[in-house]
């Protein structure tokens, strides 16, 4: 059988070239994953993505795992080198048989060192163990941030987040009466082993759609009484969807077209309206003020890693720093739409104090006429602490299958 048509090395090809874009060109997973894969049947584009991720998950270990079989280490970037992590991954995480690991990783290094990956390979798969019990490292510069951020415990709680790929989170337009599933808050189930999404009962009806239950936070921070409610970074719309279900009067604002519509398809497929309008936050002018303001900012997103294990490598110093300049900007803008009385609920899916904590206690430095005003929601283990907003931590509600980790603040304006 020639090398190239060896059973699953198509998957394996794809797999690195997804590796290769977000490592070396900074890109994420799923955009690498929408060409890397084309063209590949569905089973071995699921499975190409299965693999990326976990070498992703697993990269410090597999990096001094690799180390440890060779004498001289090979460059950072080295093809050889991300072949063998994506091989040994496989073992690792998927249970891959040692003969398939093999034949599968030396036709990514044809014309090049096949010698040396066959033979580390070989040397690694004939250990015992490959790694010990302990749950995946971060990358070193990631550990040492979190640990000055929020401490060892905080630290070894990401990294068993980490481990892991996350259990399903629904959020419904009403409460289901029948539906399997873990109920954690109002409005919301959690599956796991779900299967194929569109195959889950009440997705052709649109009763649903997939929402991380901390991602779900923000919008239950609006209060009841809000009518006119503007959700400033609004794609691809389950925020704006939790909105218009609980009966507000939404405005959904974005300024990507390719996101809107992903944002008006699901919109019609839930059966949901909202005003929809393409437009950047600081040049947006309503008629009126609204009476609450929703500003899910971007951010690095480090708070995403146990669905996007590639932002432990994409959030870098530079990137936080540059996403907090923007956050300044945006809660600046979305405060001047808010009316007198109104409130100003601001969040970011990240793990940064810079990107939260530091964003709202400048604002309201700078923004006499709010102040924070604390949130108290319905949920067993998520609480506000004593400054009155959410920082949704790794560790919380880790038996129940954990959350995205977020930062969520809710600002009231003088009336």
């Amino acid at each position: 059988m020639p090398r190239q048509d060896i059973e699953g090395s198509a998957a394996r090809a794809a797999a690195l070239r997804m590796l290769d874009a977000v490592l070396r060109r900074d890109e994420t997973l799923e955009h690498a994953a929408g060409f890397a894969t084309k063209g590949l049947p569905p089973a071995d584009a699921a499975l190409a993505v299965a693999i990326a991720g976990e070498t992703l998950r697993r990269l410090p270990d597999l990096d001094a795992l690799i180390d440890s079989a060779m004498q001289r280490p090979l460059p950072e970037d080295a093809k050889a080198r991300t072949v063998l992590r994506l091989a040994l991954a496989q073992k690792i995480g998927l249970d891959t048989p040692d003969h398939a690991v093999v034949a599968t990783a030396l036709p990514l290094v044809d014309g090049g060192p096949r010698r040396l990956v066959h033979g580390v390979l070989s040397t690694l798969l004939k250990r015992d163990r490959l790694l010990d019990d302990e749950p995946p490292r971060l990358p070193d510069a990631v550990a040492r941030r979190w640990f000055k951020a929020w401490g060892k415990d905080v630290v070894m709680a990401a990294r068993r987040a980490l481990a892991s790929r996350p259990p399903l989170d629904l959020s419904f337009k009403a409460e289901p009466v029948k539906f399997d599933g873990v109920k954690l808050a109002p409005l919301h189930r959690r599956l796991t082993d779900a299967g194929k999404v569109t195959s889950l009962p009440g997705f052709a009806e649109g009763e649903w759609w997939v929402q991380d239950l901390a991602a779900s936070l923000p919008a239950r921070c609006i209060p009841d009484d809000a009518s006119r409610v503007l959700d400033a970074a609004a794609a691809p719309g389950g925020k704006a969807m939790q909105l218009a279900a609980a009966g507000h009067q939404v405005t959904a604002l974005d300024r990507s077209k390719s996101r809107l519509r992903r944002l008006r398809e699901n919109f019609t497929r839930v059966g949901i309206e909202a005003e929809i309008v393409e437009a950047a936050l600081e040049d947006y002018a309503p008629d009126a003020p609204f009476d609450a303001v929703l500003l899910d900012a971007p951010c690095s997103a480090s708070g995403t890693l146990r669905r996007h294990p590639e932002v432990l490598y994409r959030a870098r110093p530079a990137v936080i720093e540059q996403m907090a300049e923007v956050q300044h900007r945006l809660i600046d803008a979305a405060a001047k739409l808010v009316g007198p009385g109104g409130h100003l609920v601001y969040a970011t899916c990240s793990l940064e104090p810079e990107e939260g904590e530091e964003i709202v206690t400048a604002f309201v430095e700078r923004n006499g006429d709010f102040s924070i005003d604390p949130i108290a929601l319905d949920i067993d283990g998520i609480a506000a602490d004593e400054a009155g907003w959410l920082r949704i931590l790794p560790g919380m509600l880790e038996a129940q299958g954990g959350l995205d980790f977020f930062f969520i603040c809710r600002l009231v304006r003088k009336g």
